[in-house]
């Protein structure tokens, strides 16, 4: 039988006073209500639940959470009901036991809409309370140090889910104990045989490592006490093994050149001391260049304070050395735990109040992404581990990842001042939008109230915030584009019949019209054909009265017998070798469209007579044509009714993603034009790149089917070729 007493002695050490019944009462519950339950080691599902109540408790959590904790699996296993726990135990429990509910099952690797809808409910559930986050990296945290009683698929499974939103989530809180933890142990899944031999390593040189580590601490202390600093403490502590994994992998080096194993830790009584520290360190043991970071006087986002430098030690060892006072490291260790707002009669500290601004913020980002492709990709790049730390003029640190640039900087700051960014000075000079930031720059951002997000500077910016808030602008934009001309286009077609949307809605058929083609609304309706998604052929079959009906059979049989006899005319052209049917002013010479920039009906146009081979016809602007002998031109122009499609070609850059080809594909094909030939590249910005050969109609058609293209949030430039 479990015994809950080790969790009681746990919670009264860091709760005196505070009555502690709940906790045995949860107890009692658990085990009547999971008698005979197993956890997937064999053990009692009871001990799973006192492992993580435990865990909680060590963090010296509130109660509420604790007996959250013990709780936690009685609605996932059915065994009792919301209802019940908040008569039982109370609403703030039932809710945080309830918010880890919904989000147990996230599976990483599952289907992309299932896995990321699961993922927006942790993240909501978070930002409402972010007790529920603690719970469920309890509960993770056991799950990885029982892994082993799982299959190999559900091992790596578990394994990546918790290396990609696990350990960055328990990181963006602050628990950097509980971060290394969920990293080491999933390495150990992922990528077993580099964990093993790491781990070999690490094991063979321990008594050589153990010995270093006691001269350097014992260097340490008689450097301080010369300068008149005591040391609270000094400590040296291995570097977990994922991070001298990831440092192998970035360097392309071997284990046996990694120098920095080993990270000290030195703990003072003041913040004087702390800088006093760093310069007597500084003064017999050279710093490496770049590695010197002060986070005391501009903390992260999630509170955490210290002075980081690494220096060439004794031996020649390069040695990663950490100083901050007590509280620091208390902050450091427990993170978002440290000045815990839920307990009883504690007000909440600046510094919380910034980092849980800090969470809504990320939860409101990833909140307004719709789309689970672009959802999943913001979710990664909001977890991102930093690489650049830089300031405002008033010395608030942003924190972004490498490459980021002022348009980045500045939507970290608010979305209005990303939105209405038109330039930056860094470190006082003007700068470009796409400079890249560096470690420490001092950033001023100039805005104007005119100024919008621009297509182009999806092609540069690094973090997902700003991605998401310039695809969110620019899909505003196209929408109200796309209900400007869909009214444009309804209407015009509509009067053909002498039909009014007020007509229709007077009669009922608009409601039957929104049902038909699945729309929510006139105004989505609107959208949709503005954006090509909805055809009028096809709206105009969808309208209901029979007289209507009958004249759109008709004009569809009459667009038939024309298209019909252009492709005729079209066979007779070819078959006549170009003769100029539908060019006036070169009757009687041979004809040809030229190649080189594929002219169509409504382009402005040359004639360039060649030798033996008739007129070419070019677009007016051709480089070619510019370039030949301005004596041999020939004025022409379009016949009044063109006999055939045309041949064109379009070069297409756009954001990479699954599935783009097939969708340009479509809608290409919405707007009635034929593919002919295409062929597509990727560049290193991941920037996919197609240049297409296609029959069209006109230089009418071929606006309309540009703008359709536009009109796709992945598309970033259209043009002839």
């Amino acid at each position: 039988m479990s015994n809950i007493n080790p969790l009681l002695s746990l919670a009264s050490a860091y709760l005196p006073g505070v009555d502690l019944s709940r906790l045995s009462e949860a107890y009692e519950f658990v085990c009547e209500r999971h008698k005979g339950h197993r956890y997937p080691t064999g053990e009692s599902y009871v001990d799973h639940l006192l492992a993580v109540a435990s865990t909680l408790a060590s963090m010296k959590l509130d109660l509420d959470t604790v007996v959250a904790g013990l709780l936690h699996g009685s609605i996932k296993e059915g065994v009792a009901t919301l209802d019940e726990l908040k008569k039982k135990f109370g609403e703030p429990v039932a809710n945080i036991v309830n918010g880890t509910t919904r989000i147990t099952n996230v599976r990483y690797n599952s289907q992309l809409a299932h896995e990321a809808g699961n993922i927006r409910k942790l993240l909501l559930a978070m930002g409402a309370d972010i007790r529920v986050l603690l719970v469920k990296l309890a509960d993770r945290l056991q799950d990885m140090l029982n892994l082993d009683a799982l299959d190999t698929t559900e091992q790596r499974t578990k394994a990546r889910e918790t290396m990609d939103l696990y350990a960055p989530l328990a990181s963006r809180i602050g628990i950097e104990w509980l971060k290394r933890e969920l990293e080491d142990l999933s390495f150990k899944y992922l990528f077993p045989v580099e964990y093993a031999d790491l781990t070999a390593h690490m094991e063979s040189t321990l008594a050589e490592r153990q010995a270093y580590v006691d001269e350097v601490i014992d260097i340490l202390y008689a450097k301080l006490r010369a300068n008149k600093i005591e040391p609270v403490r000094i400590v040296g502590r291995p570097k977990h093994l994922y991070s001298i994994y990831k440092k192998l992998m970035v360097q392309k080096i071997p284990l046996e050149r990694v120098y920095d194993k080993v990270a000290f830790r030195i703990i003072v009584n003041s913040v004087k001391d702390c800088y006093q520290t760093l310069g007597t360190v500084h003064a017999d043991w050279p710093p490496v260049p770049g590695r010197i970071k002060d986070w005391i006087s501009a903390p992260k986002s999630n509170n955490y304070q210290s002075l980081h430098t690494t220096v060439s030690g004794p031996d020649g060892h390069f040695i990663e050395i950490q100083i901050r006072t007590i509280e620091m490291d208390r902050i450091a260790q427990e993170g978002v735990a440290a000045h815990w707002a839920y307990k009883e009669g504690q007000q909440i500290t600046d510094g919380d109040a910034r980092l849980f601004k800090e969470l809504k913020q990320l939860v409101q980002t990833l909140q307004d992404v719709e789309d689970p492709n672009e959802f999943m990709e913001s979710v990664r790049g909001e977890l991102f581990e930093p690489d650049v730390f830089a300031l405002t003029p008033t010395g608030e640190v942003r924190e972004l990842p490498r490459g980021s640039t002022p348009i980045d900087f500045a939507y970290a700051i608010h979305t209005a001042i990303g939105d209405t960014c038109v330039g930056a000075k860094v470190n006082g000079h003007i700068v470009q939008l796409k400079h890249q930031l560096q470690n420490g720059d001092i950033v001023e951002i100039f805005t104007q109230k005119n100024q919008h997000p621009r297509r182009a500077w999806l092609q540069f910016v690094k973090t997902s915030r700003a991605r998401t808030r310039i695809r969110q602008y620019l899909r505003r934009e196209e929408r109200e584009r796309a209900l400007k001309l869909g009214r444009e286009i309804c209407e015009r077609e509509l009067r053909k019949y002498d039909i009014r949307f007020r007509s229709l809605l007077k009669s009922g058929h608009l409601r039957l019209l929104l049902k038909e083609l699945n729309c929510q609304s006139l105004d989505d309706l609107l959208i949709r054909v503005g954006n090509g998604s909805i055809t009028i052929p096809q709206l105009v079959r969808t309208l209901q009265p029979e007289e209507f009906r009958e004249a759109e059979e008709k004009r569809h049989k009459a667009e038939l017998i024309e298209r019909a006899q252009r492709t005729a005319a079209g066979i007779r052209r070819e078959a006549g070798k170009g003769k100029a049917n539908d060019i006036a002013g070169i009757d009687g010479m041979l004809m040809r469209i030229s190649q080189c920039c594929h002219p169509i009906p409504g382009d402005p146009i040359l004639g360039f007579v060649t030798t033996g081979s008739g007129v070419s016809i070019h677009r007016a602007a051709c480089q070619n044509l510019l370039a030949t002998d301005p004596g041999r031109w020939l004025e022409v122009s379009w016949s009044d009714a063109p006999q055939s499609t045309y041949r064109t070609a379009l070069r297409i850059r756009a954001e990479n993603r699954k599935s783009l080809l097939a969708d340009i594909s479509s809608t290409i094909s919405a707007d009635d034009a034929d593919i002919v030939e295409l062929t597509a590249r990727t560049t290193t910005e991941n920037i996919a790149e197609l240049d297409v050969l296609l029959d069209i109609i006109d230089l009418k058609h071929l606006q309309v089917l540009q703008q359709h293209l536009l009109q796709m949030p992945e598309v970033l430039e259209v043009r002839r070729s």
